[in-house]
């Protein structure tokens, strides 16, 4: 059998669902090719902006690595914490932090990690829909094919293989693409959050080693 023949000869209705379905399964694919080139990214650049924040004698040094490596949340965490300290060192002989200024740049760091976080999973609900919703779209496309398999039994009061297998086949077309566009979908997932969940580690080290080196810099 055809399955192209079978989609079209289908009914409005099962058409209808595979037309959805097939809109979950395109947007989910470019998701999921977005998501890991971003997050590939955002991996990359963190490394190489550690490793230049760790080479570095002073703060000052690393502005200008956190604004080469824009893609790092390391990089924004770096940022938000030192417009927080320069705010408070700027006219400020001494550099002599007092322990709430410490507590200020750490609620910078976390709102920035908040941020961050926010950013990682934006588009992540769009697959968790789709994993949960899809097999149950293609469940109903299938059993509205199938109510019409029976209906057209009832109307040629024949109940041979020849005149159920196409309405059978196009109903069950629609839990294919269902499961299709749900198994993927929940694969990326949770690969994805299991990699946000490792880079949300790194922000929180990070945020203790940049607090450490200002406490141990500015004499806190």
């Amino acid at each position: 059998m055809n399955f192209l023949k079978l989609i079209i000869e289908a009914s409005i209705v099962v058409q209808f669902v595979l037309l959805v379905l097939l809109f979950f399964s395109v947007f989910s694919w470019a998701i999921i090719l977005f998501k890991r080139k971003s997050l590939k990214t955002a991996d990359l650049q963190s490394k190489k902006f550690l490793d230049a924040f760790r080479r570095s004698r002073n703060l000052s040094d690393v502005t200008e690595a956190a604004r080469k490596y824009k893609a790092s949340p390391l990089a924004s965490l770096f940022l938000a914490g030192f417009k927080e300290l320069a705010h408070y060192t700027r006219g400020n002989p001494s550099h002599q932090l007092e322990p709430a200024h410490l507590e200020r740049i750490n609620r910078a760091l976390i709102k920035a990690s908040n941020e961050e976080v926010s950013r990682l999973e934006k588009m992540m609900n769009f697959l968790a829909t789709t994993g949960s919703v899809t097999p149950f779209i293609g469940l109903f496309g299938t059993v509205w094919g199938i109510m019409d398999a029976f209906h057209e039994i009832g109307l040629l009061k024949s109940a041979s293989l020849t005149t159920v297998a196409p309405g059978i086949a196009e109903a069950l077309i629609a839990t294919a693409l269902g499961l299709f566009a749900a198994i993927p979908a929940v694969i990326a997932y949770n690969y994805f959050l299991h990699r946000i969940k490792e880079i949300t580690v790194k922000m929180e080290d990070f945020s203790i080693e940049f607090l450490n080196i200002t406490e141990r810099l500015y004499g806190i």
